[in-house]
């Protein structure tokens, strides 16, 4: 069985190719789908996971059955960056392997004052990789609330811009948005610091009916506006396009591929 596999559905817009090289995640996110999706306890799930038994040697072997030219995401399924078990090790060794194959690989997460330790590897990638945080309160107390394990907000912004600043390319995903004013506040937060290259925006996602009675439309041509003036590569989630009435996209908005990474 491939470790490094095909996502399909929404999350097939995040990237071509993913791996999960945790089953686990210290964040304690309140609308986690992991723990629904793998039929687990979220006490049993929101621990400091283990690595994935022979995960490396799993990655190593598909990438010397199959050269990847497209993006390969760092994860869909427990953050590589949170407090897990090995000190994110596995997670080190699994990007060691990857630039020596020379795959192109995306890491998303809310650890990002962790990934900061690997910074680099990154740079050993060059323009093969692109890292990025989920952002989605600006209000570290409602921070605390939703993602109680996760880097604070201010953690990832200052993360996201030394990482900017050492010349690696970085994106932020508005999915899920539990308040579009927060969002916005985000945007704004990344613009005035120009720590974000890239922008992911999507909605909250089928979490005790959140999404409805939002006005996604005003949101999205918001963001959009902002985004587009400040020149930002950008892509919105179909999810929330489904929703929006009245908004014209250009090509590179609404195809997940654009900006990926490529070798």
């Amino acid at each position: 069985m491939s470790i490094i596999y095909q996502p399909t559905g929404m999350a097939r817009e995040y990237s071509p190719y993913a791996c999960n090289i945790y089953i686990g995640c210290s964040h304690r996110c309140k609308y986690c789908y992991a723990p629904h999706t793998l039929q687990r306890n979220e006490n049993a799930y929101f621990g400091k996971p283990l690595p994935r038994k022979d995960v490396l040697r799993g990655i190593e072997k598909d990438l010397q059955v199959q050269k990847y030219d497209k993006q390969i995401l760092l994860s869909f399924i427990g953050d590589v960056y949170c407090e897990n078990a090995d000190n994110s090790q596995t997670t080190r060794d699994a990007l060691r392997l990857l630039n020596a194959y020379e795959a192109p690989v995306a890491v998303l997460t809310k650890g990002v004052s962790r990934a900061l330790r690997d910074l680099d590897i990154f740079k050993a990638f060059g323009k093969r990789i692109m890292v990025g945080a989920t952002l989605t309160f600006m209000d570290e107390e409602k921070s605390k609330e939703w993602e109680s394990g996760a880097d604070l907000p201010s953690q990832r912004l200052s993360g996201l811009k030394a990482l900017h600043d050492a010349g690696i390319k970085t994106f932020a995903s508005f999915e899920p948005s539990l308040d579009p004013i927060e969002s916005l506040k985000l945007i704004h937060a990344t613009l005035a610091d120009n720590s974000v290259d890239h922008y992911k925006i999507g909605k909250v996602n089928n979490y005790k009916g959140m999404d409805k009675g939002v006005d996604w439309t005003s949101y999205i041509k918001e963001a959009l506006s902002i985004l587009r003036e400040a020149g930002k590569q950008i892509y919105v989630k179909s999810g929330v396009r489904t929703l929006v009435t009245g908004i014209e996209y250009l090509p590179c908005e609404i195809d997940p591929d654009y900006y990926a990474v490529r070798v």
